[in-house]
């Protein structure tokens, strides 16, 4: 079954407050009403496909924790991928983030690279910031 940008967020914060001892129902009700922070970034990586999927992959893995299913349905030259990484103050705001790679040219890809995180009361940009991050890991 697919989950929406939202639905993960909300959850995840659900488990982040159950976690600290508040209610995690409460938490998710408000947590779907809260406005998102989104920063989506194009990249060309030099690499063929497949090894720009790997590398894709392997950077976001050391991000966060894979989220399946993916939004998209990966096709032979696309490939979705999707983690659940930590953001803001102490790492307490979780963060999908969200790279689709697309076949170029031989030699290089293309990467969308979308982060998208809950902001409460204090905004942290945590979205902006983590996909930040993550694309000048990827551009190296």
């Amino acid at each position: 079954m697919h989950q929406s940008e939202d639905e993960i967020l909300a959850e995840e914060l659900a488990a982040v407050a159950a976690f600290a001892g508040g209610g995690g129902r409460l938490t998710r009700f408000v947590a779907k009403l809260m406005k998102k922070n989104v920063l989506e970034i194009d990249l060309v990586v030099p690499l063929p496909f497949e090894e720009a999927v790997e590398y894709v992959v392997h950077v976001l893995g050391r991000a966060g924790r894979t989220v399946d299913p993916v939004p998209v349905e990966p096709g032979p030259d696309q490939q979705t991928i999707r983690v659940l990484a930590r953001g803001g103050y102490g790492g307490m705001n979780p963060v999908l983030v969200t790279a689709v790679v697309t076949n170029g040219e031989e030699t290089k890809s293309e990467v969308r690279l979308r982060a998208a995180a809950k902001e409460g009361l204090i905004k942290q940009r945590a979205g902006e910031q983590t996909a930040t991050h993550l694309a000048a890991l990827l551009a190296k």
